[in-house]
């Protein structure tokens, strides 16, 4: 049976190279699993609640921190479904510019 895990990771956008000018990619380390679900659709909806939270910038974890595309920014905390098993960290190799 397939269970959908919603988990807390710290994310942020890390620096790939200087080619075509310099490019980014996603990259994040894994906080703590909060939420165990049988359907993947209820996984979702509690991961877009704690989203709203999370990315308020009024109070909660990322409150003062900059935007997420800011190159001064720090890195901000994100909910994310996964399908039976969470990573410690993504990606589990540096991206290729290509």
């Amino acid at each position: 049976m397939t269970t959908y895990l919603v988990a807390v990771y710290d994310c942020s956008m890390c620096f790939g190279g200087r080619e075509e000018g310099g490019w980014w990619y996603d990259g994040g380390s894994l906080v703590r699993v909060v939420m165990v679900c049988r359907t993947e659709e209820r996984a979702y909806a509690y991961s877009r609640r704690l989203n709203r939270r999370l990315q308020s910038r009024q109070w909660g974890p990322n409150e003062g921190k900059r935007e997420y595309t800011s190159v001064l920014s720090e890195g901000e905390l994100r909910a994310e479904v996964w399908e039976d098993m969470v990573p410690a960290g993504y990606p589990e190799r540096k991206p290729k510019y290509e």
